[in-house]
């Protein structure tokens, strides 16, 4: 394996086996278990628009590109216990050396090992294709693991990038991915929608017609296959995104998928109970029992209320009613009475 330009100072030993959170005894099953559980929690689709989830999904995907392969596992077994002698050498032997003579000179394809069954690990390439063109895997990954190595700099040049995404004919680009913002009203984002777009490429202009998922969130972005920047050579277009800002809402705040409202009480419904109407993102009010002697911002919550989980339409968060207690600005006589009755009946207590 050719090591380009490799600076100890610049490159840290990766614990694989702490990353999965696995002892180094642990089995494949262990292994593959331990994996499946993580990307569930921080897979994109899950947290989209989370960047701190997509460091971490990547992290998790190259630990088991590695600790799920038997040959590579071997060789990173071995690295552990040759990594200072190997950082004291400065990585300056021939194209092909490794720690102890150990023979990292070979290329490590996924094999039988990459199949995970449900969740799997994903090649480089499927995940440029998910991250766009950031590399997916450590400078670690590509000294020790990959096909080729990485620029001094830590960064993948154009024509390494190209080489990692598969061989391309000559002259022949790759179109450019884009990205444009839509504003999506809250009722939209709870329920899914159907959006138009006009697009114009190369001074020619189309309708796109774009689905967004129910549940998506400020910040979020929708992939649309293909209808990025137009590829040169025979190459594929690059992809649409679009990223999601959510309008403000006259009645209803959102924090994660939870949903926050305020309902108005009448006085005399605060004090002797009663049930009053809360208003939903779903259209269908809901009826709220008002118990005797209720407060002003006491906070009531409706379970299953809330925001639907992006991809998970049946899992909704929850909904917060606070109460508002309302006075009344006037007083017929017969009321003023009975106020003042209230009053004399208080002060006797």
């Amino acid at each position: 394996m050719e090591v380009r330009g490799f600076d100890s100072e610049l490159m840290d030993f990766k614990d694989y086996y702490g990353t999965l959170g696995v002892p180094k005894t642990a089995t494949e099953k262990d292994i593959k278990q331990a994996f499946r559980k993580l990307a569930r929690k921080y897979h994109p689709d899950v947290n989209p628009g989370d960047k701190s989830a997509e460091a971490k999904f990547k992290e998790i995907n190259e630990a088991n590109e590695v600790l799920g392969d038997p040959a590579k596992r071997q060789k990173y077994d071995e690295l552990g216990a040759n990594w200072r002698m190997y950082e004291q050498a400065g990585a300056g032997g021939a194209p092909g050396a490794g720690p102890a003579g150990g023979g990292w000179n070979g290329h490590f394809g996924g094999g039988p090992g990459s199949e995970r069954g449900g969740f799997r690990t994903m090649s480089e390439e499927e995940m440029h294709e998910m991250f766009g063109d950031a590399d997916p895997f450590s400078d670690f990954f590509h000294t020790f693991f990959g096909s080729f190595g990485r620029s001094r700099a830590g960064s993948m040049g154009e024509e390494s990038g190209r080489r990692g995404r598969g061989a391309r004919a000559r002259g022949s680009r790759e179109g450019r991915d884009v990205e444009q913002e839509i504003v999506l009203g809250l009722e939209d984002a709870y329920r899914g929608s159907m959006r138009r777009l006009s697009l114009k490429h190369d001074g020619q202009a189309r309708t796109v017609d774009v689905r967004i998922p129910a549940g998506v969130g400020d910040g979020s972005r929708v992939r649309i296959a293909g209808e990025g920047e137009h590829g040169v050579g025979g190459a594929r277009s690059g992809d649409l995104y679009l990223r999601i800002r959510l309008a403000p809402h006259p009645s209803f705040e959102r924090k994660g998928r939870d949903l926050y409202t305020h309902v108005t009480v009448p006085l005399t419904t605060a004090v002797l109970g009663g049930e009053v109407e809360v208003p939903t993102l779903g259209g269908k009010p809901l009826r709220l029992k008002i118990p005797p002697g209720t407060q002003h911002a006491q906070v009531f919550r409706l379970k299953g209320h809330g925001m639907p989980a992006a991809g998970k339409p049946d899992d909704h968060g929850d909904l917060y009613a606070t109460v508002d207690v309302a006075l009344p600005r006037t007083l017929s006589a017969e009321q003023r009475a009975q106020f003042e009755a209230l009053q004399k009946f208080e002060t006797r207590r």
